[in-house]
């Protein structure tokens, strides 16, 4: 019974991950969509500071949709371990990747296509050998993990680069580097997922009965998860309303999943049961995203398809047989001056040695 609860809780998890990454990817286009035309209008930018886009009901109804896929999410973190749930997040960068090209006027090249499948098939490697967290089945168990020193030490750091990065990094080159934003994002993301696991913890013992609204855990980690979700909202949106989707969506993704697979491994001790299969199978996983989002990025500007690649194929074929071509001209000319050449060392004229080989051929034929 026990393994069947597991099994159904794992596929429970993973359909709530993939639906997760569904909405979230969906939200991405609906809340640029409602942002460029505020644009339009002339209202102040969100990347500037502005905040009308709290007037346009397309950026509500992205916001919505992406509160579907955090709930959905948040679902999943209670279901299945978060190295399992994290990973299926590159699903929302194919998903924003595919809608931006028919709802907005953003287009993938050829690398940036390769990019996005990278990521997909370095995200499957991971779910297939991720870690196994340690069962965590109380809001007990989860204030010991908290209190623990590594994760203390973790927290600090995060919070202190967060607030380097939100009062002094970002005034300076937030709207021309697009890692700013996302930094701050991605590293408050992790404290974001750390709330999300230990409410999840503690919604499973409220449905089993048990008086958790007592426990003055689950109000600090609600408190701790809305400060964090809203600080993601408002630098997501900067970001978003700046830079590119295409761009934006696979980049977060990789800085978000590094920040949370740090903190999950220092919170849970996920790592420390390992193979050395397992190991090498996730961190593999991980450069193969590393890779496709440095091909989606290093190559955004370079404007290559399969149409120009086939192209410059055909120009190759054409331009090769006249090289064949000429070459094999300048092999005759050689040989010609050789042959000639030698019939004179003999003393032979080359016009009378044409003569006689001619005489001859018109004997032979006859």
């Amino acid at each position: 019974m026990g393994q069947d609860r597991g099994k159904y809780d794992f596929y429970i998890g993973l359909a709530l991950a993939i639906s997760s990454s569904i909405f979230i990817g969906g939200s991405f286009i609906l809340k640029k969509k409602g942002l460029l035309r505020l644009a339009k209008k002339g209202s102040m930018r969100a990347g500037q500071g502005g905040h009308a886009y709290l007037k346009e009901w397309l950026w509500w109804a992205g916001l919505l949709s992406m509160g579907a896929g955090e709930a959905a999410n948040f679902a999943a973190y209670a279901f299945a371990p978060a190295t399992l749930v994290t990973p299926l997040g590159a699903l929302s960068v194919l998903v924003s990747a595919v809608l931006s090209s028919y709802f907005l006027t953003e287009r993938l090249n050829l690398h940036g296509k390769l990019g996005c499948l990278l990521s997909i098939l370095g995200s499957t490697t991971m779910v297939i050998h991720a870690p196994k967290e340690e069962e965590i089945a109380s809001l007990k168990d989860m204030a010991k993990k908290l209190v623990d020193p590594g994760f203390v030490v973790f927290a600090t750091l995060v919070v202190i680069v967060a607030l380097i990065f939100i009062f002094v990094v970002s005034p300076r080159h937030g709207q021309t580097n697009i890692l700013v934003y996302i930094t701050i994002c991605s590293v408050i993301g992790a404290l974001s997922v750390s709330c999300v696991k230990g409410l999840g913890i503690a919604i499973k013992e409220a449905i089993a009965g048990k008086n958790v609204f007592k426990n003055p855990l689950a109000w600090v980690l609600l408190v701790g998860l809305v400060g964090c979700v809203s600080t993601q909202i408002n630098y997501l949106n900067k970001a978003l309303d700046i830079f590119n989707t295409s761009l934006v969506t696979p980049i977060y993704y990789v800085f978000f999943t590094t920040s949370v697979l740090t903190c999950s491994a220092i919170l849970f001790k996920e790592w420390e049961h390992m193979s050395a299969g397992d190991v090498i199978g996730t961190l593999s996983g991980f450069l193969t995203i590393i890779v496709g989002i440095f091909l989606l990025h290093a190559f955004k500007d370079v404007s290559v398809t399969l149409a120009t690649l086939a192209v410059s194929i055909r120009k190759e074929e054409r331009g090769a047989p006249a090289a064949n071509g000429s070459a094999a001209h300048s092999n005759y000319e050689l040989l010609h001056n050789e042959s000639t050449e030698d019939v004179e060392d003999r003393g032979l004229p080359f016009d009378s040695v044409s003569r006689r080989n001619g005489a001859m051929t018109s004997s032979l034929d006859g």
